[in-house]
């Protein structure tokens, strides 16, 4: 399963994925990832979440980040959530000016969440009314 919530600046994206991963900390079987940019959520997430730094590993492009989640899920089996803050600030701008980028990145994710079996939970800052059917059928 991929769910997007996608919105401008300031609409309550981050606030709803930190109160989504405390539910998932506290419901959920396995274990919990969440990529954000820096650390601003470090005080936020849960302990028993693992917080990844985005901007430890320069990930830059799609292709980095699809090579650091099969990763990450390669080396633990137990992943059932993963959530991604701000998608958009992982990338380089460059990366989604086509919007088909980011429509491409959320199928593969969406083909590679059923084959493993992990659902993914991820914050897009951008007007909704950007969002193309493509991106609108994985809003919450």
């Amino acid at each position: 399963m991929v769910k997007v919530m996608m919105g401008v600046k300031g609409t309550g994206k981050t606030k709803r994925l930190v109160e989504l991963v405390k539910q998932a900390a506290e419901e959920a079987q396995g274990d919990i990832i969440c990529i954000e940019k820096d650390r601003s959520l470090t005080y936020e997430i849960p302990y028993s979440a693992r917080l990844i730094f985005a901007s430890d590993y320069s990930i830059g492009t799609f292709e980095f980040l699809k090579g650091l989640i099969s990763g990450l899920n390669a080396g633990n089996y137990d992943i059932t959530h993963v959530f991604i803050d701000s998608l958009l600030k992982l990338v380089n701008k460059s990366e989604y000016q086509d919007i088909s980028q980011v429509e491409s990145f959320l199928d593969w994710l969406s083909d590679f969440s059923q084959r493993e079996n992990i659902n993914f939970f991820i914050t897009i800052s951008m007007d909704v009314s950007m969002a193309t059917p493509a991106i609108r059928k994985y809003f919450e």
